[in-house]
């Protein structure tokens, strides 16, 4: 068995797209998988999973929570080996930033160097972010939720599926999915 992380993307925001914790649970162990656990109301989960394809794991997560909920919900996993690789990818030294101030904005392809190459990185100091293999480090020394640099880099990934966790909630999925 291994062990993955789905994120799901833009779920319980605003009152839009709800999709209760314990639901989520509900349909993850109906799927077949085993030790299924949820971290935050903002669509992370950890699960155990015999399938080795990724994407077959989305695929099936998607169509179920659209035959359940009745709307799409775009969904990012990673086996606990990704999600350790990525971390190790993190490009701003852990005493160089709060864990809240620092985002990775999770790809389902490769960032498009080209789209970020066009982002005027000053017009948005002190934002600053680094492209990593499937995902974008963002560094929001201000805050996040105040960043005019995510917006930005939301519509920089084109077609790629990204959604953006926190460094803390980061943290914390990889030892649910190490645990």
């Amino acid at each position: 068995m291994t062990s993955y992380v789905a994120l799901l993307r833009g779920i319980n925001v605003g009152g839009h797209k709800k999709v209760p914790m314990a639901a989520l649970r509900e349909l993850l162990t109906g799927l077949g998988h085993g030790a299924v656990r949820t971290h935050l109301q903002s669509g992370n989960a950890v699960f155990t999973s015999a399938e080795q394809d990724p994407a077959v794991l989305v695929d099936g997560l998607e169509r179920a929570i659209e035959d359940r909920f009745g709307f799409e919900v775009r969904c990012i996993v990673l086996s606990a080996a990704e999600l350790r690789a990525a971390a190790g990818r993190n490009p701003f030294p852990p005493s160089s930033f709060e864990p809240s101030k620092l985002a990775v904005l999770f790809l389902s392809s490769p960032p498009d160097l080209g789209r970020l190459g066009t982002i005027d990185e000053g017009k948005y100091r002190p934002d600053e972010f680094r492209p990593g293999e499937r995902e974008i480090f963002v560094h929001c020394p201000g805050g996040l939720g105040t960043s005019k640099l995510m917006p930005v880099l939301g519509k920089a990934t084109g077609d790629a599926v990204a959604t953006a966790r926190n460094w803390n909630t980061v943290v914390k999925l990889l030892a649910m999915s190490e645990g």
